[in-house]
């Protein structure tokens, strides 16, 4: 025992690291640190013991900022032993109790900070001690010293998730989010923006822990109204416990914006502009006492985006083949915004109140210009020639309101919390067509138009409470309520040349009417042992009751007939989750898992509506979709290798009951008023036919250099395997192979302000179960100059400036059709960003507790989907999938 407590003070004294104390005292939920199970000196000890009490809070002597974790000895003067030892919580604060009379010397460290001794301290029995605020003293040199620790904190592990430290990117600023998860280890991101995290794009995207329509309507959209240079961390949670929702069959990842908490007021300044794209952020800050206000704004033009396609496809049918070649040159631009009104409160020094209003607008015009389809079939004696130009125009609106109560209470790490949203999105998502003259590709003889205006509404509360139980366990319990309401109508219209459209005679006017109501329960347990193990168990229930009816008015019908009742039937699901860790010596963990997830369709794979801008590639809906199950399994580890970080993991995933976009063929007209014959096209709509499974690994380091010098990567490498089990012999499908994704970053810090940051990201073919999608790379380099006291900085960023175009090749195939594309992105950009920051920074600010918030992570948001009910850009595969409406 006498060994174990010098070990503990040289420990105290010497401490390396922020990452090695952590992985002694395994996180607990919410990303908050557990103190050790048992200290030499405290009840397990044999010591001799006395009924004195030592209190202090540790704080930093230049912010007056907690010191978290910091390592407190208690020496004998007489001896020059350590008699007791402790960890500072995550508010600096420590106590040490049932401790002997006497006179004693208090020794402190922490990584960064220059040891502290406190001389003279009198224990006896007259009662407590509190030694009030003792503050630590930075130390330059030891910073310097202990670099490489701090560079290789850019990837943190905690019990069930992975945390991404992004405010470090230079290359990303005047970007969005899209932008910075290309960086972070696990995940990939397609040439639309969609997301994927192991291979699957079946995750749930949160904000700052809170959901929102617009993600459950679109991550690809969500993520480009939040700019890069805002997000603080992404986290990636592989393994979510009870207390998430049990949708995202491959997980969850939750962006966390940068929080200002300064006293007084700062107002920050952020401008670029480039060749393809321009922003302009502005934000706000005021706090004075217990209240804090915040105000933010953010603007991105994109702009000169341009590229162009070849798609070639043959249908297989009773007559013969039918070939169809197409070719277009693409445009596209658009405006994003968001705007945030943020306000908190500290009711009393244990609870307080938070609340927000968000809106975000987003406005995304696409065209393809001299749209040329030429269509040979065994019964045409002459190619038949479709000539149009199509501008899709995708227009939406986001409000998002939250609520959030949080009290806290005398006991470490009990809490209570209650919260509450309201969440909705109005989008209007039309194509207009222009048929051309097949002379002269120039006369405008036809139009064809498709409004589909729909509206995504949650409404959401919930209640949470967590207490522990003795010194190494804790309980967390709530329940949750959701309330959806999602419609979308649509209808067909149809002009004569340039002249005003009217109703398109052979098509109605439809409307879908989706209710969905989930009542949910949990129960999660934490146990962290003696020997630093940490197991997290839990359960949740989820009831579903969804309301369904779709209506059609003929054309010129007011009112229309009564909706039909689709009749989809209500559900419940019980999802167990299970994550154990092991904190080894030198920093190492391992960690196993495993978890059940479902996936509830969402609104882009409900929509029935009929997209026909590409009259040979049309897409629709299914309303009848049920979830899909999934089951995780995950072993990972994470270790320092001299000055190396290494997070490596296995992980094996299996889907039934898969919603999987499946491809036919259906009768459709070209459009061509002056050559209505009727042709075959591959029609993609959605079914629960599939079973998926991946079985994978990934790897990730990063390592510092010289103390300026910072390089890393990963590589994430899996097998896929999609089969249905569809009695149709044109669904019946099976598909497998292997899919590599991997990323590289650099990162050079110079003298005098000045900082090098380069990155690349490379994605194999993608697996799909009628064909594959090709491989993409994305590479950027950038400079900064920070400006005197870092109060703002100026810099130039350029990508794939070596690739014009950047081409992506993609195929699929079943018995019936066969289709092969080349799209060619013309993506090489610069551009050139300034920040500044004005106002007082100070940070007498009290530290608050962050409060709960509601988390929505149930909505399957896409299969490789780009915009939920978005137009098709592309008349085929050509960089995306086949995306619903």
């Amino acid at each position: 025992m006498k060994k174990a407590l010098r070990v503990l003070a040289i420990g105290a004294t010497l401490l390396a690291s922020v990452d090695s104390a952590r992985a002694q005292f395994p996180a607990m939920p919410g990303g908050r640190e557990q103190r050790p199970v048992t200290i030499p000196g405290t009840s397990s000890d044999n010591s001799p013991r006395g009924n004195a009490k030592l209190t202090g809070t540790i704080v930093d002597s230049t912010t007056n900022k907690p010191v978290e974790f910091a390592s407190i000895a208690l020496i004998d003067v007489t001896t020059k032993k350590p008699i007791d030892g402790t960890v500072a919580d995550e508010k600096g604060k420590f106590t040490l109790n049932k401790l002997p009379q006497g006179d004693f010397q208090l020794l402190i460290s922490f990584v960064g900070y220059r040891n502290k001794t406190v001389s003279s301290v009198r224990l006896d029995r007259k009662g407590d001690v509190d030694l009030g605020m003792v503050k630590l003293a930075p130390d330059v040199r030891t910073l310097k010293e202990v670099e490489v620790v701090g560079q290789a904190s850019l990837v943190e592990e905690k019990v069930d998730r992975l945390v991404y430290n992004a405010d470090k990117d230079i290359t990303a600023k005047g970007g969005d989010a899209t932008d910075v998860m290309r960086k972070v280890p696990l995940l990939s991101v397609d040439l639309d923006g969609n997301v994927s995290l192991r291979g699957s794009s079946n995750v749930r995207v949160l904000i700052n822990n809170k959901p929102s329509t617009i993600v459950a309507s679109s991550v690809a959209d969500a993520l480009k109204q939040i700019p890069a240079d805002m997000i603080k961390t992404v986290e990636v949670i592989t393994s979510p416990s009870a207390k998430y929702d049990a949708e995202g069959s491959a997980g969850i990842i939750n962006i966390v914006t940068k929080k200002n908490t300064l006293q007084g007021f700062t107002l920050n300044l952020d401008t670029g502009v480039g060749n393809r794209g321009s922003n302009l952020g502005l934000n706000g800050n005021l706090r004075t006492g217990k209240m804090g206000f915040s105000l933010s704004g953010f603007g991105r033009a994109n702009y000169n985006v341009i590229g162009k396609f070849d798609n070639t496809q043959q249908t297989f049918g009773s007559n013969g083949t039918t070939t169809t070649q197409q070719s277009a040159d693409t445009r596209n631009r658009g405006i994003f915004g968001q705007y945030t009104l943020g306000w908190d409160y500290d009711i009393s020094k244990n609870s307080s109140i938070t609340a927000s209003l968000r809106y975000g607008a987003r406005n995304n015009f696409a065209n393809q210009d001299n749209f040329i389809t030429r269509t040979v079939s065994p019964t045409d004696f002459f190619p038949r020639i479709n000539a149009r130009n199509v501008e899709t125009k995708d227009l939406s609106g986001t409000v998002d309101a939250n609520i959030d109560y949080t009290r806290t209470y005398a006991k470490p790490q009990q809490e209570l919390s209650v919260s509450a949203q309201y969440s909705r999105n109005n989008r209007n998502n039309d194509f207009t067509a222009d048929i051309l003259n097949n002379k002269d590709f120039n006369t405008i003889v036809s139009r064809q138009q498709n409004l589909n205006n729909s509206y995504n509404q949650e409404t959401t509360i919930q209640g949470d409470y967590q207490t522990p139980i003795g010194k190494n366990q804790l309980i967390e319990f709530g329940g949750k309520g959701i309330f959806r309401q999602v419609e979308s109508a649509f209808q067909y219209r149809l002009g004569a040349g340039t002249g005003a459209f009217g109703d398109d005679p052979t098509r109605s006017d439809n409307t879908l009417n989706y209710d969905q109501t989930i009542g949910a329960g949990y129960v999660s347990y934490t146990l962290t042992t003696k020997n630093k193990y940490t197991i997290k168990a839990g359960t949740r229930f989820e009831h579903t009751a969804i309301n369904a009816n779709y209506s059609q008015n003929q054309p010129g019908e007011q009112g229309g007939a009564a909706g039909q009742d689709l009749g989809i039937p209500n559900y419940s699901n019980l999802v167990p989750s299970i994550n154990i860790s092991k904190a080894l010596k030198g920093g190492k963990t391992v960690k196993l898992a495993y978890n059940r997830r479902l996936q509830r369709p969402g609104i882009q794979f409900l929509n029935p509506n009929v997209n026909t801008s590409n009259p040979t590639n049309i897409t629709q809906g299914n309303p009848l979709l049920a979830p899909e199950l999934t089951d995780n399994f995950e072993l990972s580890s994470s270790a320092y290798v001299k000055s190396v970080y290494l997070n490596f993991s296995l992980f094996a995933r299996q889907t039934n009951n898969s919603i999987t976009s499946v491809r036919d063929t259906v009768t459709n007209s070209l459009g061509q008023v002056n050559n209505p014959a009727l042709t075959q096209v591959i029609r993609t709509t959605y079914q629960n036919i599939g079973k998926e499974s991946s079985y994978g690994a990934n790897v990730f380091g990063n390592a510092t250099l010289f103390s300026k010098w910072q390089i890393g990567g990963g590589v994430d490498v899996f097998y896929a395997y999609l089969t249905n089990n569809s009695s149709t012999l044109i669904y019946n499908a099976t598909n497998s192979g292997w899919v590599v994704t991997g990323r590289f970053f650099t990162n050079l810090t110079l003298k005098n302000g000045w900082g090098v940051q380069g990155f690349g990201f490379i994605r194999g073919r993608q697996i799909q179960l009628q064909g594959s999608q090709g491989g993409f790379a994305f590479y950027s380099l950038g400079l900064k100059k920070d400006i005197k006291d870092k109060r703002g900085s100026f810099g130039i960023a350029a990508e794939n400036f070596f690739n014009h175009p950047f081409t992506v090749r993609s195929e699929s195939s079943s018995p019936i059709f066969a289709q092969n594309s080349l799209t060619s992105l013309y993506n090489a950009g610069v551009r050139v960003n300034f920040s500044y920051k004005f106002g007082k920074l100070s940070f007498d600010q009290p530290q608050r507790r962050r409060g709960r918030s509601v988390d929505n992570d149930d909505v399957k948001a896409g299969d490789n989907d780009n915009g939920g009910q978005q137009q098709q850009q592309q008349p085929a595969q050509g960089g995306t999938r086949g995306r619903p409406r």
